[in-house]
């Protein structure tokens, strides 16, 4: 169960926004291969002052179209897929937003299962 915190700059339509959001579970889906159905996300928006980045960081040039996105998902999944991850949420948002890759920041938090509640004030997953 992921949950997905997809944070841009303001002033990107509503439609932008879902695009953004759809591209990102589209790969959730396909590269991790989370059930349809388990779609949870947080979209915020920032102004210049309020979402601070380094335009140059590690030689890769970031523009004010960033986008970054936080998952925190059950620990578990291998290193290789969580780059095929990270490859196919770069390549959705190119297709569905002409977003540059350069302009995908992603960080997974990986959390034990027992560590949610998907509500009821019970930890669904902590006895299986």
């Amino acid at each position: 169960m992921p949950l997905v915190r997809i944070a841009l700059r303001q002033g990107k339509s509503s439609e932008y926004r879902r695009a953004v959001a759809d591209a990102v579970h589209e790969a959730l889906v396909e590269a991790i291969r989370i059930p349809p159905a388990d779609r949870f996300q947080i979209i915020t928006e920032h102004d210049s002052e309020s979402l601070i980045y380094d335009p140059s960081y590690l030689g890769i040039t970031r523009t004010d179209d960033l986008v970054i996105i936080q998952i925190t998902m059950n620990v578990g999944r291998t290193l290789d897929l969580r780059k095929q991850l990270f490859a196919r949420i770069a390549e959705r948002l190119a297709q569905a937003v002409s977003l540059r890759k350069e302009d995908v920041l992603i960080s997974l938090v990986e959390v034990a299962k027992e560590n949610w509640s998907f509500g009821n004030g019970e930890a669904q997953y902590a006895d299986k």
